[in-house]
């Protein structure tokens, strides 16, 4: 049985980028990992890694789904830590919070105006639960290309 779990805040922001930027089905077709810092290193309070951002180009659609988020919007930063990474949403926060939680993940509000959601992925195992969290706030945001 494997007992080594993954705990390095980078390398948990590189893997959840693979599953969000990798795949071009569902909800995560419409998203697109931007503004990537590869030269980032963890703090203890994080530092931004990347954007997760809306592409609008979903490829399954005929361009006859609505969206309330256009194409170029931000819909959450991931940060690094030196053992954890977060996401803090920027659209869809009680949704992210919810769903979060029924995914077993940290979650905590953040007090700014706007105000935002911090999801914390602690470990490489919870990076699948953090992607069923993005796909949760694109399909409740109405994101074009978001199943339904």
């Amino acid at each position: 049985m494997v007992e080594d779990r993954t705990t390095d805040g980078t390398r948990i922001a590189q893997l959840l980028s693979s599953e969000l930027d990798g795949r071009e089905d569902g909800e995560l077709a419409a998203l697109a990992v931007t503004n990537a810092d590869r030269d980032v290193d963890p703090t203890v309070d994080g530092v931004r890694a990347y954007d997760v951002t809306i592409t609008g180009d979903s490829g399954d659609d005929d361009g006859d789904v609505a969206t309330d988020n256009p194409a170029g919007e931000r819909l959450a930063q991931v940060f690094v830590h030196p053992d954890r990474s977060h996401l803090e949403f920027t659209a869809g926060q009680d949704v992210a919070a919810e769903a979060a939680a029924n995914e077993g993940l940290r979650v905590r509000p953040k007090a700014t105006q706007p105000p935002r959601t911090l999801v914390f992925v602690e470990s490489g195992a919870e990076v699948k639960r953090a992607t069923d969290v993005v796909q949760a706030v694109v399909r409740e945001e109405g994101v074009d290309g978001a199943s339904t």
